[in-house]
């Protein structure tokens, strides 16, 4: 049985690297400086769609961490983001008019160009609201954290999404661009969180937060996944599977330890729930390019309408790293 499985999942493995390289039709090169590259570069990869007002700090918390070389792909935006990334020194963007949907939600673009650029290379899939958290990094850059996973024989590294929402309705604070967007969203839940294993692709499976609380409180297992490996040493023969919830082969989800103890993990701080939200699930909602018939967006579209305060008594305003380690969100495992 396990033979069989094994196999099944090779084969799908194979699947989804021949539709990176048939969805790379879609993409058009906007500006290509992948030759500054050098070897030991920590990339990072991110499908956008107007996101103008959030690159600047996007790129800026990156950079500061030590990533290398960004990665880009455009779906359509006009609002200025691609001729915005065209001018950064340190970018590489591809543009597309294809269905976001039809390319599994971005996925498909984003393995053809950790195929064809990513070999060797530690590679960082986040999108332009997410901030990665990991012990240490407010005195280590991610080198530092890439070379330990290497001498620790580890090649992929999990980090918990975690949801940071504004004490107050959504609208009363606005965003501005440039801004850290944690000043404004700076509070979390602390707990609130269920976790299953995935038996057949053998990742985590997280639910909670504030957008299960409110957003799916009649039906929490539809909650969006909070579970995602961001970092991982990549090699050709990879490909993501589902968003970066999990990939193939299976082994680089086992991201926790089976035998006691913890897996070193961080957390992806999640800025989605600024006074830009509304608007934007309403358009995304219109354009219906999201997963199972958009239900996400429709949920948030519905509760939305009453502009919503996402805190509450058990809420906890973000410290540091340190404190999602205390309370148990993330963990520096063995890494001292």
């Amino acid at each position: 049985m396990r033979l069989a499985q094994t196999y099944r999942l090779r084969l799908r493995r194979k699947r989804f690297r021949l539709r990176a390289y048939r969805k790379s039709r879609e993409l058009v090169s906007a500006v290509n400086r992948t030759g500054q590259i050098k070897p030991g570069d920590v990339l990072s990869f991110t499908t956008q769609r107007n996101e103008r007002i959030r690159l600047p700090y996007f790129l800026r918390y990156y950079r500061d961490m030590g990533v290398n070389h960004f990665f880009f792909v455009d779906n359509d935006s006009d609002d200025g983001s691609l001729e915005f990334l065209k001018d950064q020194p340190d970018v590489s963007v591809w543009s597309t008019q294809g269905s976001y949907k039809r390319s599994r939600f971005g996925v498909d673009w984003l393995n053809y160009l950790q195929l064809k650029y990513a070999h060797g290379h530690w590679s960082l899939v986040v999108d332009p609201d997410e901030f990665l958290v990991y012990p240490f990094c407010d005195t280590r850059p991610i080198q530092a954290l890439t070379d330990w996973l290497d001498a620790s024989s580890i090649k992929s590294f999990s980090a918990m999404l975690l949801d940071m929402y504004p004490k107050g309705p959504l609208n009363d604070v606005p965003y501005h661009e440039g801004q850290d967007p944690m000043e404004i969203a700076s509070w979390f839940d602390s707990g609130n969180y269920t976790i299953e294993r995935n038996k057949r692709f053998g990742n985590l499976w997280i639910q909670g937060g504030p957008r299960a609380r409110v957003f799916f409180a009649d039906r929490p297992e539809r909650a969006p996944a909070l579970n995602k490996i961001p970092l991982v040493k990549w090699h050709r023969n990879y490909a993501y599977a589902s968003s970066s919830h999990m990939l193939l082969p299976r082994g680089l989800n086992q991201v926790y330890d089976e035998w006691g103890g913890e897996k070193a993990s961080g957390c992806l701080l999640h800025a989605k729930f600024l006074n830009t939200f509304p608007q934007k699930a309403r358009e995304e909602l219109e354009r219906k390019q999201h997963y199972a018939n958009s239900h996400e967006y429709r949920a948030y579209a519905a509760g939305l309408q009453e502009n919503p305060d996402l805190w509450c008594k058990w809420s906890e305003k973000y410290i540091n790293w340190r404190q999602l380690e205390i309370l148990g969100l993330m963990s520096k495992g063995n890494w001292a």
